[in-house]
Order: C-alpha cells, then structure tokens, then sequence
C-alpha cells in the first residue's frame, strides 16, 4: 500500500505541470483539463511499455540480502521519495519525482549493502561507450531538461515565423490543438512515470519469492496506473500557478509548443527506456519558449528557485531513505 502512495505524489506534481499551460491560457476549464488527462495518463503505463521499469529495477542488486532487509531497503526508498515530494508539493515547487525515488533507493541500498550494490554503469560508459544502470538514470534526468529547453526555444522560433503573417484569430484553433497536445503530454506522462513504482513493486515480488525473475505482471501495470490517475484527479493547484502563471505569461502558442516539445522528450524517453522527470522537462520547455520570444519577461528568479529544487531533491531524499532504513532496522531488531 504504501508503494502505491509513491505514485500519488506523481499526481500532486507532474500531471498538474501537463494542464497548467492550457489552463493559464484558457484553452480548457480546469474540470476539462484534469479529466482529459487523467484519461490519458492511465492509458499511458497500461500502452506504453515496460522498458522504464527494467531500467529502474535493474540499478540496484538486491540478492545477497536478506528477503526482510530488501523490503526495508525498497520501503526506506519509498518513503524517502514521498517524504520529498509531499514537502515540495506543500511548498508549491515543482520537483522531480524520478530525482525523488532514484536518490530514496539509492540510500537506503548504500546504507543496508554498500556501493557494490548499486549498478554504477561508469565503467560500461568509460569502456563500451554504453549507458546502463545508475549512469542511464542520471544521463536522462541532466539531459531531458535541457532538451526540453533547446526544443521548446527552436519549435517557438520556427512557430513564430510560420505564424507571423496569420491573423490573432489562429488562438482560436490553436486552443482547440492543445486538447491534442495535453492528451500527448499526458499519455508519454503515464509511459514514463508509472513505470517507475511498477519497478519498485516488482523488485518487492522478487525479493519476498512472488516472481522467479523481474519482469512486470499485468496486474501491478494497471495498479499503478490506477494510483498515478487517482493523484493526477486530485489536482496539484499550487504547482499549477507556479508553472502555469510563475515563469512565463503563457499564451495559446506558448503553451502548445510547450505541451509539443515536452511530449517528444519524454516520448523519447520512454523508448529508450530512461527515466524522466515530467516537470522538468515541462518547467524547462517553458523557459526555452520563453527565452526564444523575450528573454527579459522569464521570470528567471522563480525558474532558479525551480532549478534549485531539483538538484536538493535527490541528495535530500538520499538522506531521508538513509535514516528511514536505519531507523527501521532498529524497530525490526
């Protein structure tokens, strides 16, 4: 159950970064836009795949503990992400809910096995050329934002000058494409971040002896997306103003090229199989529009304090996980 909670946080954060744009700009009521993706976000784990999960539960080795210590160690790492994301979304910044659940495991297999238990991927990387492990995670977290970036800055250009003879009657259809884009943003959404409990949840089937090997039963699939749809339905309002009203005053082409250029990242992504941050890249492709049409009306002082939620995120969860296994085992013992 408490597994299942991580996926609720996802619905504080992430699915409210997918509507802000098009409620800010009127697009949508904001009834509209959370049923549109909810919807949308539960066909994306139960459609999109199983390659983000493999890649989530196969950073961490859990074999040579015992099965009691490797439920601790996943539910240390699970309550050291929620921990993370409910205090962010409390304070209204959209963090990362990957950064959150990547850094809770990452302490909590550091404290209970040691590093040797963590599938660092740096040699591969050095001498292969090949991203794998804890290095695949990380290179997807840094470089999806910055994509996120340079292709809402570059789609804004072209757009501007596609559209610049066109009357300011084209805001009209181009609400109506927002409908399209956010059920995009929202589908790629449920592709990418469900997978990660779905991996947590079965890596804890492996352990306690329920599967021989990991792979993801269909069960656990349509249990996470019904979780990550429950939290997308609840909202998020905080972070809706901070995205949708705090870093750029969006219009209907603002916010279409950034649902346009979030969806093709984490779309990307999700094929092949590393796990991103959905508010990242939405956050940062507003920058990058923002920065492509006047650098000057970003409102660069909430973008930092964004920008810096995200890098305390995953050490700060590290942490958490840390001394919630240590406080655990003491109980258990």
């Amino acid at each position: 159950a408490l597994l299942v909670l991580l996926d609720l946080p996802h619905g504080f954060n992430d699915p409210a970064n997918m509507v802000a744009s098009v409620i800010a700009c009127r697009a949508m009521t904001p009834a509209q836009a959370i049923l549109l993706v909810s919807v949308f976000t539960f066909l994306g784990p139960v459609l999109g795949g199983t390659m983000v999960a493999d890649t989530v539960g196969g950073f961490v080795t859990l074999d040579a503990l015992t099965a009691v210590s490797a439920v601790t160690v996943l539910l240390s790492g699970a309550i050291g992400a929620i921990s993370i994301n409910l205090l962010t979304w409390w304070r209204g910044l959209p963090s990362s809910s990957s950064h959150a659940l990547i850094g809770g495991l990452c302490g909590a297999v550091l404290v209970a096995a040691g590093g040797d238990h963590v599938v660092w991927g740096w040699r591969e990387l050095v001498e292969q050329g090949q991203l794998t492990g804890l290095s695949k995670i990380l290179a997807t977290l840094l470089i999806a934002p910055l994509l996120g970036f340079g292709v809402g800055f570059v789609l804004h250009r072209v757009m501007r000058v596609v559209l610049r003879r066109l009357h300011p009657g084209i805001n009209r259809p181009l609400r109506r494409l927002q409908w399209l884009g956010a059920a995009w943003l929202a589908f790629s959404h449920g592709a990418n971040d469900a997978q990660k409990t779905m991996a947590v949840i079965t890596l804890l089937l492996v352990v306690g002896g329920e599967l021989p090997g990991f792979a993801v039963p269909f069960w656990v699939i349509l249990l996470c997306a019904s979780a990550i749809t429950l939290g997308t339905a609840s909202g998020g309002w905080r972070i809706i103003r901070t995205v949708g009203f705090g870093i750029y005053r969006l219009r209907p082409l603002h916010a279409f090229d950034s649902q346009l250029a979030a969806a093709t990242v984490i779309s990307a992504a999700a094929a092949f199989g590393g796990p991103v941050s959905t508010t990242h890249v939405v956050s940062s492709s507003i920058m990058g529009i923002g920065a492509a049409e006047r650098p000057q009306a970003v409102r660069w002082g909430k973008a930092t304090e964004i920008v810096f939620s995200w890098f305390v995120t995953l050490p700060a969860a590290t942490m958490v996980a840390a001394l919630t296994y240590m406080v655990l085992t003491r109980l258990v013992a």
